[in-house]
């Protein structure tokens, strides 16, 4: 019997009695608890796998609640706030003591954000508390943007998933955070960092992950550690995915493309992100692409990289974090 339904009624019923439900996001489904309840919280750690140093994120049904959890608002948060909640970006600020630090890893900030999904948003507002909801996953693999990736994933484990259709953006929000009031980006994500840029001016990214990256630290957002979002199958990142290809003998191939295909007899896989060079539909595509190339029982997908700006540089970062070993 499926888990997947679309009664909210349902989801505010389970997650009133401590219970964890996958919600829809514009971004990615998330694994949703009580952010009060350490029955639940404990639950998403567990269920996902997920180290406890790792923060969660804390959704909210308006900027107007905000002041509900964190202690002290900068002013460039609050105009990033006005100009992209409800949407995909994620602020970390200066938690209040009523936040527990089982959400926040033990650090004195909380990662909180406005989702832009209807289902959510009603959810949200109907519920008498906050969601701390990661992605609908099980730690380090491929993120989930439909519910049927996240009952693959948990059928077993959890009680219901709340269907939002299709995740729109396809990547996670992006995260936010704040030294000596000035804004840094600490995940790349879903807003674009020139969308950022023209509200706040420019920004310092905090957490590019390279081809040399190893150790992970204790992050200071989500999203931060090195290997993350990857597939079952081994991953490679290239500029030249013919070359690469080229370098292969007597392997089955998977090809992930930005905008046009290529022939090999080697490929017995291939998706193209965005026919007509769309970087918004890529990212929208990206983590459902790499869900269907990892069920072709390949030896290897190669991953084409994309432009290095707008969300190309998300894209990148993401599957990047999926090559890591």
């Amino acid at each position: 019997m499926s888990i997947i339904s679309k009664d909210i009624s349902k989801a505010i019923q389970l997650l009133t009695e401590d219970h964890v439900v996958a919600i829809p996001t514009e971004t990615v489904y998330g694994l949703a608890g009580n952010i009060y309840s350490e029955k639940a919280i404990k639950a998403i750690f567990e269920t996902k796998k997920r180290p406890f140093f790792n923060p969660l994120i804390v959704h909210i049904p308006s900027i107007e609640t905000l002041s509900n959890l964190v202690a002290y608002v900068p002013k460039k948060a609050t105009l990033l706030a006005e100009a992209f909640w409800p949407g995909p970006i994620t602020l970390v600020l200066k938690k209040k003591a009523i936040i527990p630090d089982l959400i926040t890893g033990g650090k004195d900030t909380v990662a909180v954000r406005v989702p832009n999904h209807p289902t959510t948003l009603e959810l949200l507002r109907q519920l008498d508390f906050p969601l701390a909801a990661p992605s609908a996953n099980p730690f380090s693999s491929i993120s989930p943007t439909t519910a049927q990736h996240v009952e693959s994933y948990f059928k077993d484990a959890i009680k219901m998933v709340l269907d939002g259709g299709a995740c729109t953006s396809g990547i996670e929000s992006t995260i936010i955070g704040f030294e000596n009031d000035e804004p840094i980006i600490y995940r790349l994500g879903s807003t674009a960092i020139e969308d950022i840029e023209a509200v706040v001016g420019p920004i310092e990214i905090k957490n590019t992950v390279t081809e040399d990256s190893k150790q992970d630290t204790i992050p200071n957002a989500p999203g931060m550690l090195a290997r993350h979002y990857a597939p079952k199958t081994k991953t490679i990142l290239t500029d030249h995915l013919q070359d690469t290809l080229n370098t292969y003998t007597n392997k089955r191939i998977g090809i992930l493309a930005f905008n046009a295909e290529i022939e090999n007899a080697q490929i017995k896989a291939q998706i193209v992100l965005s026919q007509n060079g769309s970087l918004t539909e890529a990212a929208s595509k990206l983590y459902d692409a790499l869900h269907q190339l990892d069920t072709f029982q390949l030896d290897l997908i190669i991953a084409e990289k994309f432009p290095d700006y707008g969300l190309g540089k998300s894209i990148n970062d993401r599957l990047l974090r999926a090559t890591k070993s």
